[in-house]
């Protein structure tokens, strides 16, 4: 397969797949004409790296993450461990969210709008 066909398959840009392949997460043997030849495995492993960033897990813990998907022997703990630490990230960002929602929404309430000069969201920024 080649890499568009590829891109249309996994929902990932041809930049991303030749970046992924760059760094190597996924590896493609090249044809005598030089284009990188995609098969079923490394169509899989984009799929998943894919949905794993789609879930915010940055890249080296997709490396991990395929690495451990690819193991058979592996422990189901360490996947765990990996999706629990990403977990506390991610509730830890809502969190900041939140109160970013609040101070800003407060900001909101506080300014009258309408033609006058004075904003109380200025002020409030300042």
């Amino acid at each position: 397969m080649k890499i568009g066909e590829v891109s249309k398959l996994t929902g990932l840009s041809v930049k991303s797949i030749r970046y992924y392949h760059d760094i190597g997460l996924v590896t493609a043997l090249r044809g005598e004409n030089g284009y990188r030849e995609y098969e079923q495995p490394q169509l899989d492993s984009l799929k998943f790296i894919n949905h794993c960033r789609e879930l915010g897990f940055s890249l080296e813990d997709c490396r991990s993450l395929l690495q451990l998907k690819q193991n058979n022997l592996r422990d189901a703990e360490d996947v765990k461990s990996l999706a629990k630490a990403h977990l506390k990230q991610v509730s830890g960002r809502i969190i900041k969210l939140q109160t970013l929602e609040a101070q800003l929404t407060n900001l909101v309430k506080s300014c009258h709008g309408g033609q006058q000069p004075d904003c109380a969201i200025l002020k409030g920024l300042s």
